[in-house]
Order: structure tokens, then C-alpha cells, then sequence
């Protein structure tokens, strides 16, 4: 049997959820915020998932950036959330919430 992939649609919305939950916790650059995702497992991200997410949030103005030089290294770009980024992330966990509250119910449904 050939390994399973995640669900990438699933996968997409609870990333987006997760980028703008720490980013109502702190504002962080681009690696800062690659190395939290990283701490669980199931949101471990790429470069080449997260900057793109963060351009599209970024465009849509739920999320703004800055420049701020670094001690080590070239400048680095930092993420916070807008208004408008607080209120989607406020949607978004209302809406998470439904789903796994709802799928519970479901599944444990099915174990009667």
C-alpha cells in the first residue's frame, strides 16, 4: 500500500487557522513562524506552502508585514494579524469548532 497523504484541502484551512492563531499570539517572521508550525507535527509546513499563504493573507490585508534588519543575517520580514485578520481567525476557530464538534458526534455515532 502506498503511503497516505494528507488531506490537502483539510490540510489547507487548518494551516491558515493555525498561521493567524500564532500570529494573534506574536508577531514573527517567516522562520520563527516555519519553526512553530514544526512544533506539531501535523501542521509541519514547507517554505513553499507557508510564504505563498502568507502573500495570499497578506493581499487579502488580514495579515500585514514589515521589514526589520536582523543581528545575524540579511533583513527580516515580520507577519501580524489586521482587524480584519483578528475577525477571520475568530471565524475560522467558530467554524473549526463546529466541524470537530460535529465529526465527534458522527463518529461516535457509528460505535453505539
Amino acid at each position: 500500500m502506498a503511503p497516505r497523504k494528507k488531506p490537502t484541502q483539510l490540510r489547507k484551512g487548518a494551516l491558515e487557522l493555525a498561521i493567524l492563531t500564532l500570529l494573534d499570539r506574536e508577531e514573527l517572521y517567516g522562520a520563527a513562524l516555519l519553526e512553530r508550525l514544526a512544533e506539531y507535527p501535523g501542521l509541519a509546513a514547507t517554505t513553499g506552502t507557508v510564504y505563498p499563504l502568507l502573500s495570499r493573507l497578506t493581499a487579502k490585508e488580514v495579515v500585514r508585514s514589515r521589514w526589520e534588519e536582523s543581528p545575524k543575517g540579511p533583513p527580516r520580514k515580520y507577519y501580524s494579524l489586521t482587524a480584519a485578520g483578528y475577525e477571520l481567525r475568530d471565524q475560522l476557530l467558530t467554524d473549526f469548532q463546529q466541524l470537530t464538534d460535529d465529526m465527534s458526534a458522527l463518529l461516535a455515532e457509528g460505535k453505539k
